[in-house]
């Protein structure tokens, strides 16, 4: 036999195999299609009170862009208009978020990690990073944190619940200026009368 002959042959072979495959998997699952779907599981209406359910402060959405756009403009005025800004809550979840004229974009993570290392530890990063000595594992090695100086706590009531973080200025007490000024920035709306 030819060596054409041959391939064809077993081409044959092949799609007969995957034909006779294919029709024993639709018989079989002929014979399943009719199981029935699990019945669904209904929701649970679990009661507010203070046994079963947390109640969490968060800074407002206006407050938020305040406290940046404050960083970045305290920024800005001392010449490092090249800074990102972020704010985040306690868990790092941004809240605002804003990158100045030509922030690199390693800016925006060294903030955000800055203002969730505040929030998470409730104290600035400049104070932080003095607790990270030694040779070894440390607090630096957790994941999402940054130990530079640059990110202030946020608290309500003296416990953390956000943390405001400024990367890319030439020296992190630089940055921790303007996040100081964006944490100002809340607790002056905070003192102001309503409207």
């Amino acid at each position: 036999m030819k060596k054409s002959n041959k391939i064809a042959a077993a081409a044959a072979a092949a799609a007969g195999a995957l034909l006779l495959t294919g029709g024993l998997t639709v018989a079989a699952n002929a014979g399943t299609s009719q199981v029935a779907a699990p019945a669904a599981v209904p929701a649970v209406d679990i009661p507010q009170a203070p046994e079963t359910v947390v109640a969490q402060n968060r800074i407002a959405v206006g407050a938020s862009s305040d406290a940046v756009r404050a960083a970045l403009a305290k920024c800005q005025a001392d010449k490092l208009p090249f800074v990102t800004v972020a704010l985040v809550d306690r868990f790092g979840t941004v809240q605002a978020l804003l990158r100045g004229d030509n922030a690199a974009e390693h800016t925006i993570e060294a903030a955000k990690r800055k203002a969730y290392t505040a929030a998470a530890f409730g104290a600035p990063t400049s104070e932080l990073a003095k607790r990270v000595n030694g040779n070894g594992p440390s607090i630096a090695d957790l994941p999402g944190t940054l130990f530079l100086a640059g990110g202030v706590p946020l608290k309500v009531n003296g416990v953390s619940v956000a943390g405001i973080g400024v990367g890319g200025a030439p020296d992190g007490n630089l940055d921790e200026a303007c996040a100081t000024a964006g944490a100002e920035a809340i607790a002056a709306l905070a003192a102001s009368p309503a409207k």
